[in-house]
């Protein structure tokens, strides 16, 4: 299973970012064994509008099953359910905390969208 983690910098030691459509990089982690890549989210990062949707399909695209991030707008939380992405809400300081917590089984699933859409 592949989860993927938003985060400020390209490594599990950066800053976990709480956005989502607007993170700097998503970071993909294969729980079976171990490893994780890290992919820049840069063509969302100035986007006008339709940064959360884009992001939601470049999640399902990398194969993640499941997100950890701070925040979903509706839009995006409407993709990424109808591909059967579970998404995790932290606040953790770093993408390896959150990482942990989610293998730690400490985080709640969200059930619906927590900000309004174009939060920034």
């Amino acid at each position: 299973m592949k989860i993927a983690i938003t985060a400020g910098g390209p490594g599990l030691e950066e800053r976990f970012d709480t956005r989502f459509g607007r993170a700097a990089y998503f970071i993909v982690c294969d729980l079976e064994n171990g490893s994780w890549e890290c992919h820049p989210n840069t063509q969302n990062l100035e986007a006008a509008q339709g940064a959360g949707i884009q992001a939601a399909q470049n999640i399902r695209r990398l194969g993640a099953s499941a997100l950890v991030t701070g925040h979903v707008g509706p839009k995006a939380f409407k993709v990424l359910e109808a591909n059967g992405v579970k998404i995790f809400s932290t606040a953790a300081d770093t993408a390896g905390q959150a990482l942990e917590a989610y293998n730690n089984g400490l985080l709640s699933q969200l059930a619906a969208p927590d900000v309004e859409g174009h939060w920034v």
